[in-house]
């Protein structure tokens, strides 16, 4: 072995050099022979603890609860259906609509929104497209879909052919299931769609499109009067009948654009399920 000059040479046989050479190194604690899974020991520590005091049972999949309505609020949702039906049926074209709307009180969300979201684009569309409910800049603007979830639509819609640049719709029609923003952009209970649904109902019936576009659940179980979820319904055609349509309309739903913004992984199967639209709409 060779020996060196170099003062903080020890030698490795020497306990008390050795141990002196470790103190100099950091290290300040000794350890057994062999190693410790720490994670493993950790796990078993939280089990007993556990075993223990039990947590309460929590079900993390419980489906949103829509809130009980007493008989007198029923009552005074049926009333103001009633109201939105006889004044829907009045309009006989879509500015007339827009002005019964405007006129409409029997939905709380207006007296929370700043303004009301009506609808958008070309009422001469062969396609319509409808979405759950207004977001923060579109309640602000009082015009549908132009938050970055419409924006991603505006632009979906420019590559597939539908718009003439990325902002415009001037080949679709655009709504929403409810014509104001819920509170924090909460999702829509049944009472707030059943006393606007007349009025979305009878804007397909004065747009008469060929093709129906549901963007979402929401709007999809409203309009199409479906209970599976937007997965399930994604992709698939129906048939769209009212008494004041000229035919059946061909309606199919499709993500929504706010969800593929949460879920860019769904981008893919979107864009080929409007390609699949586009394609049906040439057709008819």
């Amino acid at each position: 072995m060779n020996q060196h000059s170099d003062s903080t040479y020890h030698d490795p046989f020497d306990p008390a050099a050795l141990l002196k050479w470790y103190v100099e190194m950091g290290v300040d604690e000794t350890i057994v022979g062999e190693s410790i899974d720490r994670y493993a020991l950790s796990a078993e520590m939280l089990a007993k603890r556990q075993a223990a005091s039990p947590q309460p049972r929590v079900q993390t999949s419980a489906p949103v609860q829509q809130p009980q309505m007493s008989q007198a609020q029923v009552r005074a949702t049926d009333e103001m259906v009633q109201t939105a039906v006889a004044m829907a049926r009045k309009a006989e074209t879509i500015e007339q609509l827009r002005d019964a709307v405007n006129a409409f009180d029997g939905c709380p969300l207006k007296k929370t929104a700043m303004n009301t979201v009506f609808a958008a684009g070309n009422p001469k569309s062969d396609i319509m497209f409808i979405g759950e409910a207004p977001e923060a800049e579109e309640d602000r603007q009082g015009v549908p879909f132009v938050s970055p979830s419409g924006q991603l639509l505006s632009k979906m819609l420019h590559s597939c052919g539908l718009s003439e640049e990325p902002g415009n719709f001037d080949k679709v029609y655009l709504t929403n299931v409810l014509f104001w923003r819920p509170p924090g952009n909460r999702p829509p209970i049944q009472s707030e769609i059943a006393v606007c649904l007349p009025f979305v109902e009878r804007q397909i019936e004065l747009v008469d499109p060929k093709v129906l576009v549901l963007l979402g659940g929401a709007a999809a179980k409203a309009v199409l009067g479906h209970h599976e979820g937007i997965s399930r319904l994604r992709g698939r055609w129906f048939d769209h009948s009212s008494p004041n349509l000229s035919r059946p309309v061909k309606a199919t739903a499709l993500f929504h654009p706010s969800y593929l913004l949460r879920s860019p992984g769904q981008k893919r199967r979107a864009w080929s399920d409007l390609l699949k639209i586009v394609e049906k709409l040439e057709t008819l």
